[in-house]
């Protein structure tokens, strides 16, 4: 690297990045950072693309959300984006979905039989808790898968 970019190659620069996947603002910035000839220059590119709906930080948390949501829980879907500079209120809204669903759906992939046991039990709590799931949730999505087993033999 001899020196900043231009704005233009800056501007194509981070069009490059955003063509390959969504970015948050704050992401954007820090791989743009060395590349920008003043942080004054760097913003106004970033409001520039957010201006012209190419940046979203609330397409980037909605995206990032659904991918994460097939394997964790609200919890560390949170915990992700915060990650990534995405605001606490975009996060809450986009994290709020129906964390009962989804735990049984992992749950089920994860194990196809209901827990014979105690400490099967105990071990299927233990991993829902590794994805981020609250213990209200835990609890209720394991009482009712025995339940269910209960019920169907």
């Amino acid at each position: 690297m001899d020196g900043p970019d231009t704005p233009a190659a800056l501007k194509a620069r981070a069009l490059r990045h955003l063509v390959r996947r969504e970015h948050s603002r704050s992401e954007l910035a820090r791989k743009l950072a060395p590349f920008t000839p003043s942080p004054e220059a760097l913003e106004q590119l970033l409001d520039a693309l957010v201006a012209g709906k190419q940046l979203s930080d609330e397409r980037y948390a909605e995206l990032r959300a659904h991918q994460l949501s097939r394997k964790y829980g609200a919890a560390r879907i949170r915990q992700d984006l915060k990650s990534k500079g995405v605001d606490g209120g975009i996060v809450e809204r986009v994290s709020a979905e129906d964390e009962v669903a989804r735990a049984r759906a992992i749950l089920a992939r994860k194990y196809r039989t209901g827990a014979a046991t105690r400490e099967e039990r105990a071990r299927r709590m233990r991993f829902l808790q590794s994805r981020g799931f609250s213990h209200d949730t835990i609890r209720r999505v394991v009482s009712s898968a025995d339940d269910d087993d209960a019920l169907n033999p």
